[in-house]
């Protein structure tokens, strides 16, 4: 039963740090239509970049924060080699961050080295039962509750948001009411890159990572994201946690190497279920 509690947790923890990316691919996609296959790069990216502030001495916190700002402004920089041109289609754009990407390796490569790294995060653990749970756990699931609580207010509340969802919903008509479609854009990719930073520095002490671990973080970010269709961030929050508890699971009870199987096993049947009801809507049409 202690086993099941800490897998359980651990679980909890790398599925809100999933939901994390998952919120950032929403949120370029909701704009864009873009699938951003950079985004596990901006969790990479945040979690190197605190180590590295941490050990020339940053205080946790500045550390984290100036961290999540980089990888914000490394979002930025995608978003305008992706789809700054206007004209850009998504599937070119789509192609161009999977490039930045593999251009992204060599550059980690060259200023950390190729062996995985972690940083220290909140000391400690706590007792539930018979199990020990690390304290930095809680911290992903608090931190994750809060910034999906302040997405749902910045969505619906503020006028930025609503400009998202009007590109989303209508880029012709959000052009003809004056919004800059090609603003929104790269304003998405940048909030998409602090998402994507906050899950590296919140995971990183549980999951040392490395240049390449990327691979694992954007495919279950995407298997999450794409229970909601890649427009909801709600759904891609349930997404994430399920995802997170079996990935844990199969770790603990199985073996590690797994976890991705377990993810990709995930998306397709996602994609075969979504496809069916699709089927099912049609054919109901045309009665």
């Amino acid at each position: 039963m202690s086993d099941f509690l800490q897998y359980l947790v651990a679980g909890l923890a790398v599925g809100c740090g999933f939901a994390l990316l998952a919120s950032g691919l929403v949120a370029v996609h909701r704009v864009t239509h873009v699938v951003n296959f950079a985004q596990g790069m901006f969790a990479v990216v945040a979690g190197l970049t605190a180590g590295s502030l941490l050990s020339a001495g940053l205080p946790h916190g500045a550390a984290e924060l100036l961290a999540v700002l980089v990888a914000g402004a490394v979002g930025l920089l995608v978003g305008l080699i992706a789809t700054g041109k206007p004209g850009t289609s998504p599937q070119s754009a789509l192609i161009v961050t999977l490039g930045v990407g593999f251009v992204a390796y060599a550059v980690e490569i060259m200023i950390w080295g190729d062996n995985p790294r972690s940083h220290p995060g909140l000391r400690g653990s706590v007792q539930i039962a018979d199990a020990y749970v690390q304290k930095q756990s809680f911290l992903v699931i608090g931190v994750t509750a809060v910034v999906f609580t302040l997405l749902g207010l910045f969505f619906t509340r503020t006028y930025l948001g609503k400009a998202f969802t009007a590109c989303a919903s209508n880029p012709y008509a959000a052009r003809a009411v004056g919004i800059d479609v090609t603003r929104m854009g790269l304003i998405a990719f940048a909030l998409g890159g602090m998402l994507g930073g906050a899950a590296g520095v919140l995971l990183t002490p549980l999951l040392p990572i490395s240049y390449n671990s990327d691979v694992l973080l954007i495919t279950s970010g995407f298997a999450a994201a794409i229970l909601g269709g890649l427009t909801r961030p709600g759904l891609a929050l349930v997404g994430a946690l399920i995802l997170g508890v079996a990935e844990s699971m199969v770790a603990g009870y199985l073996d590690a190497s797994y976890q991705t199987v377990v993810a990709l096993l995930l998306m397709l049947a996602i994609m075969i279920w979504q496809a069916s009801q699709r089927t099912s809507l049609t054919e109901e049409a045309a009665r």
